[in-house]
């Protein structure tokens, strides 16, 4: 699994999804500031690398015995790899929005799943965990759903997020995770010492970072 972690930050790498500033830093969706920011929405533009990671995916289903019924994706960044897997899997596929609609039926869980379906949602990254895990109350609340497992491609491997998953005792299974993708970076020559210090500084305590540079407090999921 480390060699496959280690081609993964290789093909974010060479595409150039990922990018390191410091001043001023990235701001990410949840409002959290770092260092880092890696866009895997590039990856759907590279069949090849595009392939490599919908196999990779599949590993892992295989590898860690992810038994469910239907594929979840979450909005948006989610949707087109659980599409691609549902394709290559040939199973029923939903997607979660990041609010329930305020018109219609008011749903948040977009598709039909028989109530009490196994689901493997589907991530693109993971930083905080509150988009995976508001997908999870979602599915759980509307469908009774039993949530098997939480799939992404990328874990900022944040304190945050472990504590939320540990707590929601869902599983998370990465494709790659920061620490490898740093590592790689320094061995590639992608970063200078300079944001390869800022980066490790970051990697270590993210939070502390976040708030040495101004940022907000960030209010996680509650279940």
């Amino acid at each position: 699994m480390k060699n496959e972690k280690e081609t993964i930050a290789k093909i974010l790498l060479n595409i150039k999804a990922v990018q390191v500033k410091v001043n001023p830093p990235f701001t990410w969706n949840t409002g959290f500031l770092a260092p880092i920011y890696c866009d895997n929405r590039l990856l759907i533009s590279f069949p090849k690398e595009r392939d490599l990671i919908v196999k990779g995916l599949k590993d892992l289903i295989t590898k860690n015995n992810l038994q469910f019924d239907v594929i979840a994706g979450t909005a948006t960044a989610g949707i087109p790899w659980a599409s691609f897997l549902a394709v290559a899997l040939d199973k029923p596929m939903v997607y979660v929005r990041s609010h329930p609609k305020d018109y219609g039926a008011a749903k948040q869980v977009e598709g039909f799943m028989h109530v009490g379906s196994r689901v493997l949602i589907v991530e693109d990254l993971i930083s905080t965990g509150r988009s995976s895990l508001t997908s999870v109350i979602a599915c759980q609340k509307e469908c009774n759903a039993q949530i098997m497992g939480v799939l992404a491609i990328f874990d900022y491997q944040m304190e945050r997020a472990k504590r939320s998953f540990l707590n929601a005792k869902i599983p998370l299974i990465a494709l790659c995770d920061f620490s490898t993708l740093v590592k790689v970076a320094v061995s590639e020559n992608y970063l200078t010492e300079e944001e390869k210090r800022n980066s490790l500084s970051w990697g270590k305590d993210p939070e502390a970072w976040h708030k040495a540079h101004g940022g907000k407090e960030i209010l996680t999921v509650k279940k």
